[in-house]
């Protein structure tokens, strides 16, 4: 296996338009099944237990096929007014409550697999499905892949198969004693999943948690287990379940001194992952390496559901500040190449996003896509490069499991460099005081004289007056206002006069 970075949340549009779906196999599930497959007595309690009147339905493509009878049926049973959510703003995997908001709904029902990222804005419900597996084979895989009885095994899985882990674990006990299961968690407002509610920071519980365990318990994307007494999360082995994707991914990278393996439910074959995780955050340090030589960074919004997406901007902008870089913000939706080419002053940008979108293949872009935590690592000295990886912006907020403040800026005057692995030239690692204080200006261009004066170097605007082009001049107050005329109709290639001469 290699690790894959490339997600949905990248790309060009042409793969949704050319994508063949068959309706008779993919995502369609017998009229007999889709009731429980659905759980459209869960949901129907879900919306009538709190009143709810207007709900937001949210599906994922291959599942688009059974929104309409899904929603009939909610709609007989409850009542209320459904909206079905098709095209996210982002990636399916996050609950796009800004979409839900626009129609205006009161709560949000996301099917399909999901990222578990915490939302705040409206309650939710998750229906992930209950994908068929079978649990022999896989119980088979395990013992074959872990034929200590003693081995410290992690459970994890892709929550399309939250349903069978219980029956799973019967059927490796009581053999393996020192197998651990993870539990979903959401940490959100009225957030239920397969008819139960979901445990909450809200109420205390994973303070107690914490305080009963302490480090042994693990609050990582949406899951929860608590280790093997006496052994650390590197003395553990991880076994998924589900198929190869940007959740396996994500687990890899950030557990990444743990050796894997994996069962796919839909090939029934297991495998042990083989993936040279090493030479993936070496990729991923080189990345770090060219958003230290960069002068203008990017800062893309791949989210507006994930909570706390807001103090991650706010931090980065902060922290690029003091490093002496000047930033940029864009909110551009699913990203693709011709959308970033676009924007060649920037030298590199830095995506906020879930954890499973975060790790985006940039190789086809014209510029370098990093982590927040890959930017960290150019602009903050106190963070040093150890081999740990974080996917997670959650965890380098205050607070958070992985936050280091920034050092304050120099006070004597003068700069410090190091020197890049990239161009062996000299950069400055932190600017002086007085550099960045000419920084704190948002005035980067002075329009004087019909012409554009630079007041800051090393940013946009200086490649902006290099451009030929500069883009349209406004000319406020001196263009006579004319009756609008009817344009042309038609095409490019071929407009109706044209074709009538």
């Amino acid at each position: 296996m290699g690790v894959s970075m490339t997600s949905g949340f990248s790309t060009d549009g042409s793969l949704a338009i050319h994508h063949r779906l068959d309706v008779g196999t993919v995502g369609k599930t017998p009229t007999e099944r889709l009731e429980e497959f659905y759980q459209i007595k869960e949901t129907r309690d879900f919306i009538n237990n709190n009143n709810f009147h207007l709900v937001a339905l949210q599906f994922p493509d291959n599942l688009l096929v059974d929104s309409l009878p899904v929603a009939s049926k909610l709609e007989n049973g409850t009542g209320a007014k459904l909206y079905i959510l098709g095209d996210t703003s982002y990636g399916s995997c996050c609950v796009d409550e800004v979409a839900a908001e626009h129609a205006g709904a009161q709560c949000v029902v996301h099917y399909g697999s999901a990222c578990l990222s915490p939302s705040r804005r409206l309650p939710l419900m998750y229906v992930f499905g209950k994908k068929t597996i079978d649990l022999q084979k896989c119980a088979a895989a395990f013992r074959q892949f872990y034929p200590d009885h003693k081995s410290h095994v992690v459970i994890l899985y892709d929550v399309t198969y939250s349903h069978v882990i219980d029956d799973f674990l019967i059927l490796l006990q009581p053999q393996y004693e020192n197998v651990v299961a993870s539990t979903l968690h959401v940490d959100g407002v009225l957030c239920k999943s397969q008819g139960q509610i979901l445990r909450q920071n809200e109420d205390g519980y994973i303070d107690n948690q914490k305080g009963l365990y302490g480090d042994r318990f693990v609050n990582k994307f949406g899951r929860q287990f608590v280790l093997n007494e006496g052994c650390s999360i590197d003395h553990h082995s991880m076994f998924f379940i589900g198929k190869e994707g940007a959740t396996l991914t994500n687990f890899m990278m950030t557990w990444n001194k743990c050796s894997f393996c994996s069962f796919d439910p839909e090939t029934g074959a297991g495998r042990v992952e083989t993936v040279n995780v090493n030479k993936a955050l070496m990729k991923r340090y080189y990345l770090v390496e060219r958003a230290k030589d960069a002068a203008v960074v990017g800062i893309l919004v791949g989210t507006l559901g994930v909570a706390n997406y807001l103090a991650i901007i706010e931090q980065l902008k902060e922290l690029i500040r003091q490093a002496g870089k000047k930033s940029y913000m864009f909110a551009m939706g699913k990203l693709n190449v011709p959308k970033l080419a676009n924007f060649l002053e920037i030298d590199v940008y830095v995506l906020v996003a879930c954890p499973e979108n975060s790790l985006l293949d940039s190789s086809d872009f014209y510029r370098p896509v990093v982590t927040p935590f890959e930017m960290e690592l150019a602009c903050n000295r106190s963070r040093k490069w150890t081999g740990g990886f974080v996917t997670d912006f959650q965890d380098l907020l205050p607070g958070g499991c992985s936050y280091m403040e920034c050092p304050e800026a120099n006070g004597e005057g003068e700069e410090e460099v190091d020197m890049s692995l990239i161009t062996g030239a000299t950069r400055p690692t932190r600017p002086s005081s007085v550099d960045q204080a000419d920084t704190t200006s948002h005035l980067s261009l002075v329009h004087e004289n019909r012409s554009i004066i630079v007041a800051q170097t090393h940013t946009a605007g200086s490649f902006l007056l290099s451009r030929s082009w500069q883009g349209l001049e406004p000319k406020l107050g001196e263009t006579a206002v004319t009756k609008a005329v009817e344009g042309r109709r038609g095409i490019a290639i071929a407009y109706e006069e044209e074709q009538k001469s």
